[in-house]
């Protein structure tokens, strides 16, 4: 497939351990994942981040490259590659038990980095520790930019004026319009927020949207916010109509909901 656009994802990578009764390990993490399917989906697609010097970095690299990302400026530390436990309930649910943010805490993009940055069509950041200093670098530069300000807890982390894109996620079904207008109301340029089971919704100033989910066999839900993510950003890039982005990200959400992790991959047991 001819690539279509160019798209970096910066940020967060892991290896997401699934506990029993799954007892297998894979490469996730919000920005690596959503570099991966953009991949997946024909774009030229650029991960930037940080591994550790252990064999899950290596194991990051190869599962990236396996996909057709970019990975010149994947920067290996001499801290461990992160890593997240999770928990498998009974019901299917899959909880975070412990994690370790590894080489990406601290992580930032140099100077250099920073100028091919400003080169792409669109820029998603995922998990990011830097107080929001490259979400304000890029939108000074003019360049379309997306966070999932979800999967950050820390307040400093979660500003959004100057996204061109905030994506949130919520279990309550009737919150979601609220929660749109305030990202709205702090300078987000198109709120969007992913609802699980309920689907999905998204609001500009002159425009709202919404669908629900296309039902599938479950076998894993971890992770089907990211393929949400990069297939909403796939035909926003596109310049569909917010319906159109809405629906390419449920329809990208519900294949990945039909194999473990964020996309296809062997797994290891751990």
């Amino acid at each position: 497939m001819t690539a279509q656009f160019r798209f970096a994802a910066v940020g967060d990578n892991c290896t997401d351990r699934l506990g029993l009764p799954i007892g297998r390990s894979l490469v996730g993490g919000n920005a690596l994942n959503v570099a991966v399917q953009l991949a997946r989906l024909g774009n030229r697609s650029f991960y930037f981040g940080g591994v550790g010097r252990d064999a899950e970095g290596e194991r990051t690299r190869a599962e990236l490259e396996a996909n057709r990302v970019v990975v010149d400026h994947l920067r290996v530390g001499d801290r461990n590659t992160a890593w997240t436990d999770i928990k498998v309930l009974p019901s299917g649910e899959r909880l975070i038990a412990a994690e370790d943010f590894g080489a990406c805490a601290g992580y930032a993009p140099h100077e250099a980095e920073l100028a091919i940055l400003e080169a792409m069509d669109h820029v998603h950041i995922g998990w990011l520790d830097d107080g929001g200093a490259l979400r304000r670098r890029l939108s000074r530069a003019g360049v379309s930019v997306s966070q999932d300000i979800s999967v950050n807890a820390d307040p400093a982390n979660l500003g959004v004026e100057g996204l061109s894109i905030a994506f949130c996620s919520t279990g309550e079904p009737y919150g979601a319009a609220a929660m749109a207008a305030d990202l709205l109301s702090r300078g987000a340029g198109c709120a969007v927020v992913m609802r699980g089971a309920e689907g999905s919704m998204a609001f500009t100033a002159r425009e709202r949207a919404e669908t629900g989910i296309r039902p599938v066999e479950v076998v894993d839900t971890t992770s089907a916010g990211d393929s949400f993510i990069a297939g909403f950003l796939h035909a926003w890039l596109a310049k569909k109509p917010l319906l159109q982005c809405l629906e390419s990200g449920r329809d990208r959400a519900a294949l990945t909901c039909c194999h473990l992790g964020g996309f296809p991959q062997e797994g290891m047991p751990h």
